[in-house]
């Protein structure tokens, strides 16, 4: 392939990236107000609506849990165009439930359904972008595909709170499903999703089918690697640290700082904007200054450190340098651990993107339930225990190597 079809495939996976993790950044500063207004619909005490918007955080990634290593598989044997299409089906679907749903029950049935289909689009189009790229240039390559998942985390909170703010007179109800202007954002990201998935159904070339499923028991065997498992403790972290932090943060600005929708809109845009900016850069440059071992420990080490004091400071302002140091923690562990796995083989990488995915499905998981569990006992907690998790598991860089 030429340079230039191979820069069009590359543009068209991160486009869906982007508009998979726009719809993400959509919910993420509405969802405690959202969820309130449900609950309070649903006349449940208020006193469980943090449970709830810990749970609606953690049910979406426990159903890719369950589903991220088939979606992977199936686009070992088939190739991955076609997954990442039903991914972005799944995904459209998703958010005309979300937006015009009635109930706390509609919003859960439709971040199962999202979780069910949408695992397959960030594995499997890591996985495309693995198999058009050379292993030298693996690592820039996902930094790129960290720029796309942080960009969709950017303008997603920035779209949600304007659009969710608009000025538009809409109430309809259409039997169980109601459209108003708290609708308006996720239409959007539904009608995004559909032109994207029309562009990638006819411009997208399909990758080469992998048959390779005679030899399954060996294939584990050697995937499994005690260096394997190190990058699943690692990836693991990472995501339930990070998934705890947008969960609590969330409720945090909300009920101790008293910030508005569009303050922790702001919070969440600076770290997906760091995120966004960083990630390349380390990719590119980053082994020109430190190994990747050395990255990713000095990541490691200055998010765990930001999350320990962070809830020490209550100024607007140094709320957000706070969150911006710890998304630059994050940007030089993310990209390397992403890479080091797909360079463990190449015969089964959209595999091993997939169990991957399905470690950090884990992490978000028990993130959410976790951190809201811990605000019970005040704000301080988990910010601080997440902190020190973080800071406890550089130790099992003790057991890393650096990729061949």
């Amino acid at each position: 392939m030429d340079k230039k079809e191979k820069l069009n495939r590359i543009f068209l996976i991160l486009l869906s990236l982007f508009v998979v993790m726009l719809g993400y950044g959509i919910l993420l500063p509405t969802l405690p107000y959202y969820t309130e207004r449900l609950a309070l619909g649903d006349n449940l005490d208020t006193d469980s609506i943090n449970f709830h918007i810990g749970f609606l955080t953690s049910i979406y990634p426990l159903f890719q849990l369950l589903f991220v290593v088939l979606w992977g598989r199936l686009s070992d044997k088939y190739g991955r165009k076609p997954i990442i299409i039903v991914g972005l089906i799944g995904f459209v679907i998703m958010q005309l439930l979300t937006g015009l749903a009635t109930s706390l029950t509609m919003l859960y049935v439709a971040r199962i359904f999202g979780g069910i289909f949408t695992s397959s689009v960030i594995p499997v189009s890591n996985a495309y972008l693995s198999d058009i790229t050379s292993e030298k240039r693996r690592t820039k390559i996902m930094g790129w595909s960290g720029v796309a998942i942080s960009s969709g985390v950017i303008f997603g909170p920035v779209i949600g709170g304007f659009l969710s703010q608009t000025d538009l007179h809409l109430k309809y109800t259409i039997g169980l499903l109601h459209l108003d202007r708290f609708s308006v954002p996720f239409l959007f990201a539904a009608l995004l999703g559909l032109i994207v998935l029309f562009v990638v159904a006819k411009w997208l070339k399909n990758t080469t089918r992998v048959h390779t499923f005679t030899t399954q028991k060996a294939s584990l065997r050697f995937t499994f690697t005690k260096y394997f498992v190190v990058l699943l403790g690692l990836s693991f972290v990472i995501q339930f640290v990070v998934t705890l932090f947008e969960t609590v943060f969330s409720i945090y600005g909300k009920d101790e700082l008293g910030f508005n929708s569009n303050q922790i809109g702001i919070g969440f845009m600076l770290c997906g904007s760091i995120m966004a900016v960083l990630q390349p850069l380390f990719a590119t440059y980053g082994e020109k200054f430190l190994s990747t071992k050395k990255q990713i420990a000095l990541g490691l080490f200055i998010s765990g450190l930001s999350l320990i004091v962070f809830p020490f400071f209550k100024n607007e302002y140094l709320v957000y340098v706070l969150i911006v140091v710890f998304a630059a923690g994050g940007a030089m562990v993310t990209p390397n651990l992403l890479s080091a796995v797909s360079l463990i083989s190449k015969q089964n990488t959209g595999r091993n993107i997939s169990i991957q995915s399905s470690t950090n499905s884990v992490g978000q998981i028990l993130g959410p339930v976790l951190g809201t569990w811990l605000l019970a006992g005040g704000f301080y907690y988990p910010f601080i225990i997440a902190g020190s998790i973080v800071l406890a598991v550089i130790g099992f860089l003790f057991f890393f190597k650096n990729p061949p």
